[in-house]
């Protein structure tokens, strides 16, 4: 198996795991000011990862330049956890209440769609039908390295919330 899939999996279990770490019935409780609850960071993620693959399967080009180019700053600006982002409206949380089973199913469905593609297509070409928010035009194994490290960052996120809601 290639890096990148065994990567995307590892941290979808991670991410599981980090969901159910969350007490019963405090899902959707605000651990913090200032705080998304755990449901929150869950819709987050899934909005943000549930049209990669239809993203990473649709049009495509080959691409003029390192197809890796954006790989290192992707990684180094989401997994650093002291800077506070400001997430994208079309992938803001709602505040409803949030199911961790069927959300949870969801996630794993969505992350295992990403998994699948990076084991079967070529992660060099660009992909034509997203623009990243101030990057523009990504190849496949920088959309794929993104999902990686933006659900790594709210696994993050999780566990500080599980921190604060079981003292």
């Amino acid at each position: 198996m290639n890096v990148i899939a065994n990567d995307v999996e590892n941290t979808s279990k991670e991410l599981l795991q980090a969901i159910f770490l969350i007490p019963s019935g405090k899902f959707d409780t605000v651990p913090f000011d200032g705080s998304w609850t755990a449901g929150q960071v869950a819709e987050h993620v899934l909005k943000s990862c549930s049209g990669f693959a239809e993203v990473l399967e649709g049009n495509v080009k080959p691409t003029d330049r390192d197809p890796e180019a954006y790989v290192p700053m992707l990684r180094e600006t989401f997994l650093n956890f002291d800077i506070k982002m400001k997430s994208p409206e079309f992938i803001l949380p709602t505040e409803t209440v949030h199911d961790m089973q069927s959300m949870s199913a969801e996630l794993a469905t969505a992350l295992a769609s990403v998994a699948a593609v990076a084991k079967v297509e070529d992660l060099t070409l660009t992909c034509e039908d997203f623009e990243f928010p101030n990057l523009g035009k990504l190849t496949r194994i920088e959309f794929i390295n993104f999902v990686v490290v933006h659900t790594q960052r709210h696994i993050h996120q999780l566990k500080n919330i599980n921190k604060h809601l079981v003292n």
